[in-house]
């Protein structure tokens, strides 16, 4: 892939010529400039567009005065005649399963947030393109004319065939709707050279401006030898190799020879970079530079660029539109993901899934940009009622829990409380060549609103647009593992939630948020940052599952706040709920205890015995610890430290309370990635005595009715001076967390809804909702 830089020249017309300005010309165009003699002139011609200008003149500032002028309009005809890229097309596949290895499309305004076309179907037929059944790793580029589009893909079917194949799809369109195709077999067509390759994966196209050629690069293997880089240029027509491929990549000798694949180019400043992915170690993205497009390409570090521990591959890199910066995806083929990440130099990255946007899981693939015609054709083509492109800007609104059921032809706006109901605009959103009816503010206040969805010229759609109160979730945003305080000093309600929404829990900060009803909630701001010089000296990652206590100590109130960071657990201290907080330094709990040889060092919870007045923390994911915490509060009683028995139901997510005599221990089950996250109690009657688990011990779980998924890692309050219960929870986030995959797992969102117990003291299932509880009094 390639890209030439947006640059400017000035030129500076002498006073003497009777003008004086300075002028900037965006040469983002190829410009052709054939000298003559003084007399004749000299001839512009714009590459792009085959449009000329003769400029006449007597002297060398005429000629200058003149030369700007052809510049100029030629760059306005050419405007005219060539849209500036405005949006972004994702060529991609979604999976090794059957009917998984295609080609899908789907598009983007701003490069971060990916709607799938076709409603996430393939774009393109297998059968009239590739001989083998699938097609996967496909790369799009836009010719050099601006007019042609290029696409090449891995020719390869796994489910019958493994990892082996033998050849490549070359395709081309003019309107990226229509694309004629060819098949390459490497062995079949360079037998003597390469009869015995039985791999060829993931071809991309450069244009070569040097030859004015395509150059097609791939990876291939043969025999023992590991894969390799290699390139070819495509015939006239796009459908054949001119000749055999040779070598693009050799990688250093301290590699080991070992295998490089999935080669990425982009020209940046005039150097050729390539992305590709090395198996010199743990699988990932590394980085060679050369001056020259086919050769001498050298390993510019023996680190990885891209920002994941585990195995990645798939590299795609493009230039945001409008910006100096890149995007470099790549795919998490271990785990299931995908992440994008941000640079400005091409080698220094940073992560930003939390920016990012895709209702579709892809594989391995490409974005290039395109115009707003473009992209309007796409969706003319492609767009569907049952997938509307359109999104919603009003600050009323919960965004992210915006239902659209396409099957119904209903869509549920979700306001905040207190939304003027009879005058309410939504602010609708569509994507290019997207209309709807009505505009402007409606009244919400009687049942529903009906509004009308056209796609360019297909039959118009009724979509039924009603809107309610919905206090869940309470907090908007990704959050979760909420632990819910009441503040005796400030008379205020607090929740310490994890920062969620980063790829992998890779959160790094701990909020606060407080209210007076449990309804309304305000941001108060960071209490403790990882990365933040002075915060946290001993970690600067996994930021998760925090837990506080308040406590009167000599007359003054102390907050004990108790995190986990690094998969160890820290506590830091302040005098007022939203901070500062100072870190004690170092970490509470660093290690599993003796014996123990699995899980983690997370999830602790803080508990006082208004009987005793002592403090108690549990902690542990796989195991289950407790111990009393010394009367300095940032230190345990080693003495005292228990296993806690509870059964094989525990996963992680501790959290005591005391009502009438008896103490509730509450734990979650399975993991929180899975929609059947739960929280489950026992009873007993000392803070770390042998537990009683009831028969029926759920004390919430999914509503699949109401479509809430994994509702785990709890806190409860207690109103002061009442037997009125509330438990304060994560879910997934809905409505797109059940079809979210693992990813769910770290986008989810805190709700609270009632703890009610029966006349025995057992507690109540509660049943997760969607309205929430009002606001307290």
């Amino acid at each position: 892939m390639i890209y030439r830089e947006l640059k400017y020249q000035s030129y500076s017309i002498p006073a003497k010529a009777g003008i004086s300005f300075n002028l900037m010309i965006p040469l983002y165009r190829r410009f052709q400039i054939k000298s003559g003699m003084m007399q004749d002139g000299v001839t512009v011609r714009d590459i792009k567009s085959r449009t000329s200008f003769k400029v006449k003149t007597t002297n060398t500032i005429n000629m200058k005065r003149n030369l700007i002028f052809a510049l100029l309009a030629l760059m306005i005809i050419s405007a005219c005649k060539n849209e500036r890229p405005s949006a972004y097309l994702f060529a991609y596949f979604v999976g090794n399963g059957p009917g998984e290895e295609s080609i899908h499309f789907a598009v983007s305004t701003d490069g971060f947030n990916y709607r799938a076309l076709n409603n996430n179907k393939p774009v393109l037929d297998n059968k009239k393109i590739c001989t083998t059944g699938g097609v996967r790793d496909p790369h799009i580029l836009r010719g050099a004319d601006g007019k042609i589009f290029y696409m090449v893909a891995t020719d390869l079917y796994v489910p019958k065939m493994g990892w082996s194949n033998y050849a490549m799809v070359l395709m081309k369109s003019t309107d990226l709707i229509n694309w004629t195709s060819s098949v390459v077999n490497i062995p079949e067509v360079f037998p003597d050279k390469f009869g015995d390759v039985y791999r060829v994966w993931a071809p991309q196209t450069i244009y070569d401006e040097a030859t004015g050629k395509y150059m097609i690069y791939f990876s291939m293997k043969q025999k023992s030898d590991p894969d390799k880089i290699y390139y070819a240029y495509a015939n006239k027509d796009f459908t054949g190799l001119e000749a055999a491929p040779k070598q693009l990549y050799f990688p250093p000798e301290w590699s080991n020879n070992k295998a490089c694949i999935d080669g990425d180019i982009i020209f940046k400043d005039s150097k050729y970079h390539l992305f590709h992915k090395a198996e010199d170690g743990q699988p990932g993205i590394k980085l060679a530079i050369s001056d020259k497009l086919t050769e001498g390409y050298e390993l510019v570090s023996a680190d990885r660029v891209d920002c994941e521990k585990d195995p990645v591959e798939g590299s795609g890199i493009f230039k945001l539109n409008n910006s100096e910066d890149y995007v470099l995806m790549y795919d998490l083929y271990t785990k299931g993901g995908y992440q994008f990440t941000k640079s400005s130099n091409l080698k220094n990255f940073e992560v930003i899934d939390q920016e990012v946007s895709m209702n579709f899981h892809p594989r391995h693939g490409t974005i290039m940009p395109i115009t707003e015609t473009e992209l309007k054709r796409l969706i003319s083509e492609w767009g569907s009622y049952d997938d509307l492109l359109i999104g919603f800007k009003s600050d009323q609104l919960k965004k992210l829990n915006v239902s659209i059921d396409a099957g119904k032809r209903t869509i549920h706006l979700p306001v905040k409380r207190g939304a003027e109901l009879t005058s309410l605009d939504p602010q609708i959103i569509t994507f290019p060549g997207i209309n709807f009816l009505p505009k402007g503010p409606q009244d919400f206040s009687k049942k529903h609103v009906t509004y009308t969805f056209t796609i360019n010229n297909k039959q118009p759609v009724e979509f039924k647009v009603e809107i309610s109160e919905d206090n869940n979730p309470v907090i908007e945003g990704y959050y979760a593992d909420p632990d819910i305080l009441y503040s005796e000093k400030t008379g205020k309600y607090y929740i310490y939630p994890t920062s969620d929404g980063f790829h992998n829990w890779g959160g790094y900060y701990f909020k606060v948020f407080s209210s007076d009803n449990l309804v309304d909630w305000k941001d108060e701001g960071i209490i403790l940052d990882l990365k933040k010089e002075g915060d946290v000296t001993w970690a600067d990652r996994n930021a998760w599952a925090p837990c506080i206590v308040e406590k009167k100590i000599n007359g003054e109130y102390k907050y004990f706040y108790y995190y986990t960071a690094a998969q160890k657990i820290g506590v830091a201290v302040a005098d007022n709920p939203t901070g500062p907080f100072i870190d004690k330094g170092e970490p509470l709990i660093a290690e599993r205890p003796e014996g123990v040889k699995r899980g983690q060092v997370i999830d602790p919870d803080v508990f006082t015995d208004k009987n005793t007045n002592k403090s108690y923390l549990y902690w542990g994911n796989g195991f289950c610890m407790g111990a009393e915490l010394s009367d300095d509060m940032i230190s345990i009683k080693e003495e005292t430290q228990t296993v806690i028995n509870v059964d094989n139901t525990f996963r992680e997510g501790s959290y005591m309370i005391y009502r009438n005599g008896i103490y509730y221990f509450m734990w979650s089950q399975d993991d929180t990635r899975s929609p059947n996250y739960c929280v489950r109690y026992g009873t007993t009657t000392s803070p770390l005595g042998k537990l009683n688990i009831p028969e029926n011990n759920i004390v919430i779980s999914k509503n699949e009715e109401a479509g809430i998924y994994a509702t785990g890692h709890n806190s409860v309050l207690q109103i002061p001076g009442k037997d009125e219960w509330y438990i304060v929870y994560h879910r997934f986030t809905r409505p797109k967390g059940k079809n979210m995959g693992r990813s769910a797992g770290f986008h989810r969102e805190i709700c609270i809804d009632k703890l009610e117990f029966d006349t025995d003291g057992n507690i109540i299932k509660t049943i997760p909702t969607i309205k929430g509880i009002d606001p307290i009094k």
